[in-house]
């Protein structure tokens, strides 16, 4: 699988992330914070089918382009957790009003569950709940490559004293389900620079293990 990288939304940097097979040529768009005509010259040059729009949680930065890929592509599908599916439909509920805007979303077609398999061609992709940023906070895991959302930074971790949060069951997602993965395990996530599982199970100020 092939992935590229896109910071669509400059007031918060968040990271939204194009992913797709190269055999079947079917994609999947993670975390669209905003509108962004380089992700669709993208789908365009290399003839891909945009299957999925998955969020990785309900907050306004990663869900403000889920209208306008939706109207472009109509027949993707959003994806969301049940824990927050509600946070597409309700400015306060994804934090959006605080900031000044009213970002809804159209309605998830696909309601994720831990453990649930997305299909990009034969490729997989497992759905990891891992609440504590957001009740409904979840992980990407395609191949060697895992999409961390807010869960896990580079060195950090997602806040947890929004709405929602828990940095006990933050520690306990990342150290349960996360740090159990190969360190090898690339961690893409939801802002800032790249790591492994590895370098944050030695080097993580906050759930580091060694």
């Amino acid at each position: 699988m092939r992935y590229e990288r896109f910071v669509l939304l400059d007031d918060f940097e968040t990271n939204t992330y194009l992913l797709w097979d190269e055999e079947s040529q079917e994609a999947m768009l993670i975390d669209p914070g905003a509108p962004g005509e380089a992700v669709t010259r993208l789908i365009i040059e290399k003839e891909l089918n945009l299957k999925y729009i998955v969020n990785t949680h309900g907050h306004g930065d990663h869900i403000g382009g889920n209208r306008y890929f939706k109207e472009v592509y109509p027949t993707a599908k959003i994806c969301v957790h049940k824990e927050d599916e509600q946070m597409l439909y309700q400015a306060d509920l994804n934090l959006s009003l605080f900031y000044e805007k009213t970002t809804v979303s159209p309605a998830a077609e696909v309601v994720l569950e831990d453990g649930m398999i997305l299909h990009l061609g034969n490729e997989e992709i497992r759905i990891i709940h891992t609440p504590g940023h957001t009740r409904g906070g979840v992980c990407l895991l395609a191949g060697d490559i895992l999409f961390a959302g807010d869960t896990l930074f580079a060195e950090n971790v997602g806040r947890t004293d929004l709405p929602g949060g828990s940095f006990a069951e933050l520690a306990d997602s990342i150290q349960k389900k996360l740090f159990i993965l190969p360190d090898e395990i690339l961690v893409l996530a939801g802002h800032g620079d790249s790591t492994t599982i590895g370098e944050e199970k030695r080097d993580n100020p906050y759930v580091g293990l060694e």
